[in-house]
């Protein structure tokens, strides 16, 4: 067992992240003790990391702790890559104080852009959700990872590619997803374990590059490329311009008759380049807190 403690120098706010965590019920969350289980896949290894917040917004501090005393280091700048503890949200918000969303960014500030744990788990989520409504693709995503993952220590790790690829067509339409996503899934594991895929090779390639390879994948459009993009390497600079959320949160925060258009969000977030990504995410806050 080891125990680590991290301080940030800039104000960073935890508690909304827990609040987003614990959205998604396959997340180990403790909202009173403010704390989060990670579950981590290093190889064949499964690990998992407690995260604790033991300070405040302003001045915020962390405490880690995990098992294996081997793997530490590597545990911990997993940690610190998913909760992007190096951000300075400080120049994000100067940044927006120049702009149409500089109330927002008072609103709702210190909002940092954190990653999913595991990659491929948020590529097969991120496929799942997709022109659904929230509370169903949670419930789909429910059924797959409980049937096909594994949950150690009360915590739920989703399954392996490997896995995936085996899963027949059926299984998954039996589950109700539609006939097209349960191919979507199957097959996109299909590919990585066939080595026409690979995920670990676009944290190197520029955000289009990565686009460009994801979208020629049947089944992956451009928001699950983006989302994947910001949620999976914490890029800043995608913005979803087709998302509901995203068209909601606006028409509410302009005070508009209707939703924006995609065409008229294109040319809105030139202005907030490049930290589109930052803007993507306060906005869905803003609609996500109670």
């Amino acid at each position: 067992m080891w125990e680590v403690k991290k301080k940030l120098h800039i104000p960073y706010d935890f508690d909304y992240l827990l609040f987003r965590l614990d959205m998604d019920d396959l997340n180990y969350v403790n909202m009173e003790e403010r704390l989060v289980f990670v579950p981590l896949r290093m190889d064949d290894e499964k690990h998992i990391v407690k995260v604790t917040a033991i300070g405040t917004t302003e001045n915020p501090e962390f405490k880690v702790e995990g098992h294996d005393i081997n793997r530490k280091r590597y545990l911990l700048n997993r940690i610190a890559d998913i909760f992007a503890w190096d951000q300075d949200l400080i120049k994000v918000k100067a940044f927006f104080a120049e702009t149409e969303l500089a109330q927002l960014f008072n609103n709702y500030p210190a909002t940092p852009l954190i990653r999913e744990f595991d990659p491929f788990s948020n590529l097969v989520k991120t496929i799942i959700h997709q022109q659904l409504n929230m509370a169903f693709a949670q419930v789909l995503t429910a059924r797959f990872v409980t049937t096909y993952g594994e949950k150690l220590e009360d915590v739920w790790f989703y399954p392996t590619p490997e896995t995936v690829a085996n899963i027949p067509y059926h299984e998954l339409q039996d589950m109700q997803f539609s006939k097209r996503k349960a191919e979507y899934v199957i097959d996109t594991a299909n590919k990585i374990v066939a080595n026409e895929l690979d995920l670990a090779s676009f944290d190197q390639k520029t955000d289009q590059e990565v686009m460009n390879e994801l979208t020629e994948i049947r089944g992956i459009g451009a928001w699950t490329a983006q989302n994947w993009l910001m949620f999976s390497l914490g890029r800043h600079d995608l913005f979803p311009s087709s998302d509901i959320g995203i068209q909601n949160a606006l028409k509410l925060y302009l005070g508009l008759d209707k939703k924006p258009t995609v065409i008229e969000l294109e040319e809105w977030n030139k202005a907030w380049k490049p930290y589109r990504s930052c803007a993507a995410m306060t906005l869905w806050r803003s609609i996500e807190e109670p």
